[in-house]
């Protein structure tokens, strides 16, 4: 699962538009937009601060949270946010409304696990990463945090291949194919030939 849910604070937005905009963020605030589940769209206003710091934290789009406005909750998932290009200040976030029964699409991030265990990476290979997420459908309430890409055993030429890894329960990949996240390629220099008689010794 993702990282635990978290909730915050919003007000309704009376007014809509590039003016009212910029009046909010002059006074701290960041225009955002609740839709989906069928139901109509709702304008509000959120703490420019207490966003920006949940974004920095990591995982933002990828975890459910709570949104109270005017002491109604609503659970959502950020689905995209504008950052200014130059102050990486927050200028907008849309969120979609979420249940028990909602599924998204997200995309989620790959970490490699074992890489000393790697015969290909202890020779002087490098470890080429052609996807460093993964796009999947999954519930709304069991979206994975990552997914771990195990290299023990890998050698120089070696392909690692979305079949390798474990999905949870109700969690599909977007891409309907079993495509390559990493590839271990020999360096520009040419492997260490002392190092590779080492590794092949060590293996016979």
């Amino acid at each position: 699962m993702s990282q635990e849910t978290y909730e915050l604070k919003a007000e309704a937005r009376e007014r809509v538009g590039k003016g009212s905009a910029r009046e909010l963020r002059r006074n701290g605030l960041i225009p955002a937009v609740i839709y989906g589940d069928k139901q109509a769209p709702i304008a509000i206003a959120l703490n420019t601060n207490e966003v920006t710091k949940r974004i920095h934290a990591g995982g933002f789009m990828t975890t459910v949270a709570t949104i109270e406005v005017g002491g109604k909750k609503y659970k959502v998932l950020p689905k995209d946010y504008q950052l200014d290009p130059v102050r990486d200040f927050t200028l907008h976030v849309d969120f979609l409304r979420v249940s028990g029964n909602t599924q998204v699409t997200v995309e989620i991030p790959v970490h490699f696990i074992n890489d000393a265990k790697s015969p290909g990476l202890k020779v002087g290979g490098v470890l080429n990463i052609v996807r460093h997420e993964i796009e999947v459908h999954c519930p709304a309430d069991a979206i994975p945090e990552y997914f771990n890409i195990d290299l023990s055993g890998k050698k120089i030429g070696d392909s690692i291949h979305i079949s390798e890894v474990t999905l949870p329960k109700g969690v599909t990949t977007v891409i309907d194919r079993d495509f390559t996240i990493a590839t271990i390629v020999a360096p520009a220099a040419g492997v260490d030939d002392s190092a590779a008689e080492a590794e092949g010794e060590a293996e016979a």
